[in-house]
């Protein structure tokens, strides 16, 4: 890739999976060879916790949203425990509870804008940035959604998830007309789906008549085995068996979807 893709992984409505989608779409770029950099841009820190694996002397994401220089920047990024010797990188700018004073209820353009002031400082480095939203339109999402190319939506086929969408997809277009207009909705990925559940099978019908195309395939069906492999902090390509290796597809298709330039 010429240019780096920023993806922002987000969903207003907690509780569905969002990192772990960010860890599978990750999974897949690593596994396509693609340089890729994880921010956590979630006070929980979830996705840092999952991934780092070396110290970053207390640089994280809070250092760069109060001060996006080149230093910093090299110090708040920390390599994966994925990565070996030899692989396409796959790294963290770490997050921070910290990063929680930069949810103020009435951003500036100018704190809106310290995250897209950062990445031009190394997008050179990197072929995709994926960064991992908190669950809500605060200050901190839309500081992400400003430095990214597109948004990829996280929901479950339940009723709240459906109303968290329509939330979502009006909050993209209200950044996209006061903050950036290129920015994109990637598509919605629907996981925690139980085939067995016919409030599943009846919200799935229900997102499938409002959000139509938005709604990326195939989708995730609930599983453990995406938490025991982040817990052995192994990617999901290369977790043992042939389910894993099945979901691991599954990522791979959703990923060339949300990277497709196409897609609006």
């Amino acid at each position: 890739m010429v240019i780096v893709q920023v993806v922002s992984v987000s969903s207003l409505k907690g509780g569905v999976g969002k990192t772990t989608i960010t860890l599978g779409l990750a999974s897949a770029a690593y596994a396509s060879g693609l340089r890729t950099l994880i921010i956590d841009m979630d006070p929980q820190s979830d996705v840092s916790a999952a991934l780092a694996s070396r110290s970053t002397h207390g640089y994280t994401v809070d250092t760069i949203l109060r001060s996006p220089t080149n230093k910093n920047m090299k110090l708040a990024i920390a390599p994966s425990s994925w990565t070996a010797q030899g692989d396409s990188a796959v790294d963290v700018l770490m997050g921070s509870q910290a990063s929680s004073q930069h949810d103020v209820p009435q951003p500036t353009r100018n704190d809106l804008w310290r995250l897209e002031e950062a990445l031009v400082l190394i997008e050179k480095r990197y072929d995709l940035v994926l960064i991992d939203c908190p669950p809500s339109f605060n200050a901190l999402t839309q500081t992400a959604w400003t430095a990214s190319d597109a948004v990829a939506i996280v929901a479950e086929p339940g009723l709240f998830s459906v109303t968290a969408v329509h939330r979502t997809l009006n909050a993209i277009e209200s950044i996209r007309q006061s903050m950036s207009p290129r920015i994109r909705t990637a598509g919605v990925i629907i996981n925690r789906h139980r085939p067995d559940s016919r409030e599943h099978q009846f919200r799935l019908g229900e997102m499938d008549q409002l959000f139509g195309d938005h709604i990326l395939t195939p989708i995730i069906d609930e599983t453990l085995m995406m938490q025991q492999a982040t817990g052995a902090a192994t990617p999901i390509h290369r977790w043992p068996g042939e389910p894993s290796q099945t979901l691991a597809q599954k990522f791979d298709l959703i990923l060339r979807q949300i990277l497709a330039p196409n897609r609006v």
